[in-house]
């Protein structure tokens, strides 16, 4: 039986569909489109403006001010994540500077603390090296028309633990003489040496995935569904 309320309800969520349904596909639009003069774009610009900022105060040994400046940096990172998403102003150079963002504050502040002597050179020359051959990789595959691999876990893993060893050896510099920050240097160090070969592991899985394309020269069109298609049952 029909009540007069059951009426009601549906055109009440009739309404709310109606309502919400374009506020969700904006907020929630996958797209990326071609436009460069978007915020996120100008927070990502300023995100790498500030990184030689932070390597200069680290050779200066200014740690306070770098872990500040260090801290706005990452904030940008999220903020503009979040604005693309929520706005819909993802855009494809948005998604290429993101991840070069993460490369120079990488290269820049395991420059600075080897120019310090916090960390062995080698660190620094692992993390050029790494980021040269995948550097080349790309150019190559550009030329066959193929777009940026798909990110792999490992070298998110990588990129984190890097970065958590980088602000851990700059907390560990701003008193080097008391016990916890020599403890907390020698964990950091550890957590560098983990996160460069987490590094090195994920430019290997790139180098495997790239380099069968690039034997048979797929077109570029089905590069993310080769790529997917070994761990589409993986997914949950």
């Amino acid at each position: 039986m029909t009540t007069p309320w059951a009426g009601l309800v549906s055109a009440h969520e009739t309404m709310m569909e109606r309502t919400m349904a374009p506020k969700l596909i904006r907020k929630y639009s996958p797209e990326a489109r071609d436009v460069i003069f978007t915020i996120p774009n100008l927070i990502s610009l300023f995100r790498i403006l500030s990184i030689p900022v932070i390597a200069f105060l680290i050779t200066k040994h200014l740690m306070i001010a770098s872990l500040i400046v260090l801290a706005a940096s990452a904030a940008s990172d999220a903020l503009d994540g979040y604005v693309a998403r929520t706005f819909n102003q993802v855009s494809k150079i948005g998604q290429i500077l993101d991840p070069i963002a993460d490369r120079l504050l990488i290269f820049f502040s395991v420059g600075a603390l080897a120019i310090n002597q916090v960390i062995p050179w080698w660190m620094l020359i692992a993390v050029v090296l790494r980021d040269v051959m995948l550097g080349v990789l790309s150019l190559v595959m550009a030329q066959h028309d193929y777009g940026p691999l798909p990110v792999h876990f490992v070298g998110k893993a990588g990129t984190a633990v890097l970065m958590f060893a980088i602000v851990g050896l700059m907390v560990a510099e701003i008193d080097a003489s008391m016990y916890w920050s020599q403890l907390l240097h020698l964990i950091a160090v550890a957590c560098a040496i983990w996160g460069i070969a987490l590094y090195w592991t994920a430019g290997i899985i790139y180098m495997a995935q790239a380099l069968p394309l690039l034997r048979t020269d797929q077109p570029s069109s089905t590069l993310a569904e080769t790529l997917a298609a070994p761990h589409e049952d993986n997914h949950d």
